[in-house]
């Protein structure tokens, strides 16, 4: 079964995300994260013989956005105001 990671990524534990989006070029998921991804989702993936799952062009564009930071974020980013004088220059 195909799954995909986008649709899945909120039942991924925090460990799980961030191996993910610490590894955003893995093609093929080592057997032991595929397990992890079945555990975690309930989903059962295709595997070859040693117990690895290939990831679509899907799941890596959307890994690499949340890696990179792009992917779709909760709250809007947070602004930083700064006073035009520096400290010790005195008005």
């Amino acid at each position: 079964m195909e799954m995909k990671i986008k649709d899945n990524w909120d039942r991924l534990s925090p460990a799980t995300q961030q191996w993910l989006t610490n590894n955003p070029g893995c093609l093929i998921l080592p057997r032991t994260m595929t397990e992890e991804l079945c555990q975690e989702t309930g989903v059962r993936l295709d595997c070859d013989e040693h117990g690895q799952a290939m990831l679509s062009q899907k799941d890596l564009d959307f890994i690499r956005a949340k890696a990179e930071g792009t992917g779709t974020q909760t709250a809007p980013p947070e602004h930083r105001f700064f006073d035009a004088v520096q400290p010790g220059e005195g008005t």
